[in-house]
């Protein structure tokens, strides 16, 4: 009996032991790919392929998640080069229609730093071949682009800022004047017509089809809804800025590649 009984002590005393093991410890993340580290809201990898479509290059990276394909402008980047790609938009079920091929995902950026096209001056896109336009100058119905490369355009205008915070702007001053709900509102009736609108700048997208694009919100209107309006313009301004923005108002307009806009003012001159 008392041989048995020193059996379960030491049983018990084993278990008791096993619980206060501490749990094993968790891997290390993946290291990043070389180079230097990317800014936010970029991609940053090294190239193991590269399939060129001009006027675009397909490539093929190892990034600190995993592989991804990114699309850029036509580059000569050899394949190990650690490169970033910035401002990628994710387009999904893409097919290169050049290449015969199509991708889950792939992301439409362009090259930054050592990575980019040689010859173009520092800070501004790489060159692309004769007769095609730089990233972001897109001519009508997207002649020469790819239909992705097209509906990425389209998607860094048309989407509107995830949150903005609280804004409330007074309508502008004049007959024409009329709040951002109010344009909704009323479209039908003020189609082609000139209006003012006195908003916030919560978002701003530079050289898309040779125009900036706005997104101004007054306050009026309910989000998701009515509370935000696209304004096409020649002018800059910043996000932030309050602004009147006089300009035609055009329902249903057809951008292509899926992207119309039930409102939107356009060629508008902005002022603060």
């Amino acid at each position: 009996m008392r041989r048995l009984s020193a059996v379960l002590l030491v049983a018990l005393a084993v278990a008791g032991c096993k619980k206060s093991e501490p749990p094993p410890p968790q891997p290390e993340p993946a290291a990043a790919a070389p180079g230097a580290a990317a800014p936010a809201g970029a991609i940053a990898g090294k190239v193991l392929e590269r399939l060129d479509a001009p006027p675009y290059s397909y490539l093929r990276l190892e990034t600190a998640t995993g592989e991804t394909w990114a699309a850029v402008p036509k580059t000569d980047v050899a394949k190990g080069a650690s490169v970033t790609v910035e401002g990628p938009m994710p387009m999904q079920g893409f097919e290169s229609k050049t290449l015969g091929r199509k991708w889950d995902l792939v992301y439409f950026g362009t090259l930054a730093g050592a990575g980019a096209q040689a010859g173009a001056p520092a800070g501004m896109p790489p060159r692309m071949p004769p007769g095609m336009p730089p990233p972001g100058m897109m001519p009508p119905g997207g002649q020469g682009m790819e239909p992705g490369a097209m509906a990425a355009q389209h998607a860094a205008a048309a989407a509107g800022p995830e949150d903005v915070g609280d804004v409330k702007v007074p309508r502008a001053a004049g007959a024409d004047a009329h709040t951002v709900a109010e344009v909704w509102a009323q479209r039908v009736q003020l189609k082609e017509k000139s209006v003012a609108i006195r908003g916030k700048v919560v978002k701003f997208n530079e050289n898309i089809m040779g125009k900036n694009w706005v997104h101004l919100r007054d306050g009026s209107g309910t989000a998701g809804k009515d509370n935000d309006i696209t304004v096409t313009t020649g002018d800059k301004v910043a996000v932030g800025d309050v602004v009147t923005a006089k300009g035609t108002v055009r329902v249903d307009k057809d951008f292509g590649a899926g992207y119309a806009y039930p409102v939107i003012v356009e060629d508008a001159k902005l002022s603060k």
